[in-house]
């Protein structure tokens, strides 16, 4: 039970495994109320970086879950590194069947819903976890504009238009599912390019180092492809975001 390699080496000097600054995950803790003490599940957790600066910043606990042996080493060691070692754990799971052992006052899952079959299963897995009164985090993407043909949609990384959906639907179907939208923030295209372009620099570090492994060859034409697609296609119509609900 691991992320797939190529993951892992595309994304390795990631510390935010999404279109999300430093700044747009402060401004969301701050955005959800966070108080000292509070407790919060991460589903997919990737390299800790959201618990391990709420932490710090916020004083809450937390758990986080990610089948990525690599990255959740990462997430130990910066817990370590701000001081939140003791008030955090980090485990090796599927989160795709991970229930709190005690209910939490925030169950997350930024931009992984895949592990719940979409945006409905993950809210239904994240409110097994969630107290009364609590708020769920979940992260996704929605179509900035809609994609003028199947080159733009596939420029996206969708194979079809339908996998997302627009910004307004996806907020209606909040309320269809039966929660309250309750706050929101936003990726932008710096936000976007910090994610994305930061990947070129890593996959050409890696392909310098790495001439003969077997991925060699696919991560050469995923860099002679993929800065065109993001520029031409993903920046423009492609939108990201991280949604706090709380059940209605």
């Amino acid at each position: 039970m691991e992320l797939a390699r190529s993951f892992v080496i595309r994304e390795r000097d990631h510390r935010i495994h999404n279109p999300f600054s430093p700044e747009k995950l402060a401004t969301l803790g701050t955005a959800i109320r966070l108080r000292p003490g509070m407790s919060v599940l991460d589903l997919a957790c990737g390299s800790g970086e959201m618990l391990c600066t709420w932490g710090r910043d916020h004083g809450i606990t937390g758990t986080g879950v990610d089948i990525s042996t690599p990255f959740l080493e990462k997430a130990r060691e910066r817990a370590a590194e701000l001081g939140v070692g003791d008030r955090l754990s980090f485990v090796h799971d599927d989160a795709s069947g991970f229930v709190a052992a005690e209910p939490v006052d925030v169950a997350a899952c930024i931009g992984a819903t895949w592990i719940g079959g979409g945006v409905e299963g993950t809210l239904a897995l994240l409110g097994r976890s969630l107290r009364p009164g609590g708020s769920v985090l979940v992260g996704e993407p929605f179509w900035r504009l809609d994609p003028p043909g199947q080159a733009a949609v596939e420029g996206c990384g969708a194979s079809a238009r339908d996998e997302f959906l627009d910004l307004p639907g996806l907020v209606e179907s909040f309320g269809r599912f039966g929660w309250d939208l309750v706050e929101m923030v936003l990726a932008d295209g710096d936000s976007w390019d910090r994610y994305v372009a930061a990947q070129w620099f890593t996959v050409r570090a890696w392909l310098d180092e790495n001439p003969d492994d077997e991925l060699a060859p696919a991560f050469r034409a995923e860099l002679d492809t993929a800065p065109l697609a993001y520029v031409r296609y993903q920046r423009r119509y492609l939108g990201w975001g991280v949604f706090a609900l709380q059940r209605r």
